[in-house]
């Protein structure tokens, strides 16, 4: 005991001795450690934002725009790499010779090369395969819109029908640095009130049939209170797309996705997918074999055996090293620089960083920024695990 506390001691002495002399050289360089500087004009542009941004916003504005650009596509490509690793993993367990080989290649492939050759391998593809803006024109195009002319695929990016209503209640201000619209938040309100009262219907259901042994048909009222409020709502909100049109050059309108935001997502999923799919495929093996064969003797299809039998029990064995996973593909999607997508890695500890000269400062923010993040996503999975887990009586 006496030896680990000697320990602490001086660890902690080594850590305030660096902290001290660090501010010091600081000062003596007149750089003393302040963050005055994030409220500065930033005097540069970014090229995909969600919220509204322009070179003669803040640093702080910059560096928001930059986490929200990171949280796009930590979520994206969690969960894109989730359903592409559980399905891969299954497949590979396939008694289909062909398919289960096809998803060993997939697997070796992917985990085998560098994350960063496939985020600019993926961009390259996009850039060279996709058609220009101006094969769109004419009476005759060389390449027409999708989904009823609301969707433009291009090799400058892809551009989505954007929201609007006539009846919209505008927006409100969140600490003056975004403005979130009020109609989003009434369909989340009204959406997640209808899943919480599905959830209501569910569980009476499930009391029922264990009481009485009989289930009552529910499924369709728990549908309708998801579904019909938020229609409701739309509708009395005048909600309407507005499409993206060819004007000029380009497409004018609707919600523009870069290349490099589609390039850098496509790449972490498919990446860190190779290495969910190994997971998944070595929680399904950890569980035993007579689980399988006790369902098929109850007239289980394979289908259902695995998504009520196996998968439940495999999720146990699965989740811990999955979340090493989502938090892999996060910390990975700082490598977006090297395809120009400018999230708070190429913001913050970017441009900022060399704008202000305030390194040390930029840096200790960008790290807290990332511990943030891991710490929330651990949180979150770590939730998850503790209500899956086996509950002892």
């Amino acid at each position: 005991m006496t030896i680990q506390i000697v320990a602490l001691a001086g660890f902690m002495l080594l850590i305030s001795w660096l902290i001290s002399n660090t501010i010091q050289n600081l000062e003596t360089l007149g750089k003393g450690v302040e963050l005055w500087f994030l409220f500065e004009p930033s005097s540069y542009d970014i090229n995909q934002k969600l919220i509204e941004y322009s070179s003669r916003s803040t640093h702080l504005r910059a560096a928001f725009v930059g986490l929200i650009n990171t949280l796009i596509v930590a979520v994206l490509g969690c969960i894109t790499a989730t359903v592409l690793g559980i399905a891969i993993g299954i497949l590979r367990l396939s008694h289909n010779w062909i398919v289960a080989k096809i998803m060993t290649c997939w697997v070796e492939i992917f985990r085998n090369v560098p994350v960063l050759l496939w985020i600019v391998f993926t961009m390259a593809v996009l850039i060279e395969s996709l058609p220009r803006p101006a094969t769109f024109r004419g009476d005759n195009p060389e390449s027409s819109l999708l989904f009823w002319d609301s969707v433009a695929i291009t090799n400058r990016g892809t551009y989505l029908p954007e929201p609007f209503f006539s009846n919209g209640l505008g927006d409100i201000s969140i600490f003056g640095i975004f403005e979130v619209s009020l109609d989003l938040i009434a369909f989340l309100i009204v959406l997640f009130a209808g899943i919480f009262v599905s959830n209501i219907l569910k569980n009476r259901a499930d009391k029922t049939q264990q009481t009485t042994g009989h289930r009552p048909l529910v499924w369709p009222y728990r549908i309708a209170v998801v579904v019909i409020p938020p229609i409701i709502l739309l509708y009395i909100l005048g909600f309407y797309l507005g499409k993206p049109e060819l004007k000029g050059f380009n497409f004018q309108g609707g919600i523009y996705l870069r290349n490099s935001l589609i390039a850098l997502w496509l790449a972490l999923s498919c990446y860190t997918s190779a290495f969910i799919a190994e997971i998944v495929r070595a929680g399904i093996l950890a569980v035993s074999k007579g689980q399988t064969e006790a369902a098929y003797s109850l007239g289980l299809r394979p289908g259902l055996t695995m998504n009520l039998i196996i998968l439940p029990q495999a999720l146990r064995v699965i989740i811990p090293p999955l979340i090493s996973q989502f938090l892999n593909l996060t910390k990975n999607s700082s490598l977006a620089i090297s395809v120009g997508y400018m999230d708070i890695t190429g913001t913050l500890g970017g441009i900022t960083l060399n704008q202000t000269g305030r390194e040390l400062e930029s840096i200790l923010l960008l790290m807290l920024v990332f511990l943030g993040i891991s710490l929330g996503i651990s949180a979150v999975m770590n939730w998850y695990n503790s209500t899956v887990k086996i509950k002892e009586r």
